[in-house]
């Protein structure tokens, strides 16, 4: 009699597993590719709403030239065509890097772009500073002094920080470091005297205390700093109290892990595990929000650049908004727009490096 032999049971193949390089690759790629229609429907925001309100050579012209000359004005410059054309046009212009000339002073958008687009982002990278070194290690010691005087201080610190208006901390800040003590310059980037100096370097970035560096002038340096302590901080303390409060929570959570308690069951001081095990976890919050901060910094820095008479793009766009300079805004709320699109997939994939979570 023959016996029957139960065949095996088939082989189950395991889960392709996902290569860490090619989830790393393709999260990029997508994140690269996000740029393009973000910057897309900014810019195409920026040009119907400002067109919504009539066309530029009326808006800067109106009221001073007689209406025939406005109205041949409007028919060079092609204003009076249709406004979908119109807007094919601005977009193959862009495509080429041709953004056009300003209306109020006619120079080329480009050019006054990269004049003033390195105060601005001279002014950024101070107040990012200034927000990194005061909001990390006061969040830190907070979580360290949780629910205690310090602690109270603190988080009502940060609170004032990110509440209070940029403009009015400006203020603030000129009338008693400034105006009252006199510690501090009112306004500006550098004196005259520097100011001048930096115009006669050789291929300048713009950025002045980079400027200075580059050419050993450490008195240049020293008056840089001087005149970029009061923006900085202003502009500095709205982001600095954010950090100090992610900064604090996210330490407090890790404090509860059980490797902490491991390492405190083992004597480790209190001190040694906020500074060595549980404050590199709570910074990834901090990667994450900071290109939200990003955005927030840049129109914070229309105000502090008008308070301080800071010459960036900030100030130039209230200038050129009061002369109806569309062009002008135009170009300048483009750039503001590519700098946040840019500044998020860096800090997406900074994120992504650091916590491999992301990814997925």
């Amino acid at each position: 009699m023959a016996t029957m032999i139960d065949a095996p049971p088939p082989t189950v193949a395991p889960p392709k597993s996902k290569s860490a390089g090619g989830g790393l690759g393709r999260y990029i790629l997508i994140r690269f590719l996000l740029i393009f229609p973000t910057i897309f429907i900014l810019v195409t925001l920026v040009f119907f709403l400002m067109r919504i309100t009539g066309d530029p050579i009326t808006a800067a012209q109106g009221g001073r030239l007689p209406q025939e000359q406005i109205d041949a004005l409007i028919h060079q410059a092609g204003y009076d065509r249709n406004l979908f054309i119109q807007y094919i046009e601005y977009l193959g212009n862009i495509a080429t890097g041709n953004f056009g000339r300003t209306i109020s002073d006619g120079r080329p958008v480009i050019e006054m772009l990269t004049t003033f687009g390195a105060a601005t982002l001279e002014l950024s990278i101070n107040a990012l500073l200034v927000a990194l070194l005061v909001g990390i290690p006061l969040g830190m010691f907070a979580a360290h002094k949780r629910d205690k005087v310090p602690d109270a201080f603190l988080r009502l610190f940060a609170i004032l920080c990110y509440a209070t208006p940029v403009f009015f901390a400006g203020l603030l800040l000129k009338l008693v470091f400034s105006v009252g003590l006199g510690w501090f310059p009112v306004a500006g980037r550098a004196s005259t005297t520097t100011e001048l100096a930096m115009g006669r370097l050789g291929a300048p970035t713009g950025i002045y205390w980079l400027d200075a560096l580059r050419s050993n002038d450490l008195a240049a340096f020293g008056d840089i700093v001087h005149h970029a302590v009061l923006p900085a901080v202003a502009l500095g303390l709205l982001t600095a109290g954010v950090f100090l409060r992610l900064v604090r929570t996210n330490v407090i959570g890790t404090l509860g892990k059980d490797y902490v308690e491991a390492g405190r069951s083992r004597g480790v001081s209190e001190f040694r595990l906020v500074t060595k095990h549980a404050y590199k976890p709570a910074l990834i919050p901090i990667i994450t929000v900071m290109g939200l901060q990003i955005a927030l910094m840049l129109g914070g820095a229309v105000l502090t650049e008008t308070t301080f008479e800071w010459k960036g793009l900030g100030y130039q766009l209230a200038q050129y908004l009061t002369a109806r300079d569309f062009v002008a805004v135009q170009g300048i709320v483009m750039l503001l727009a590519v700098i946040v699109a840019v500044t998020n997939f860096v800090v997406d994939i900074a994120a992504a490096l650091i916590d491999p979570r992301v990814r997925y």
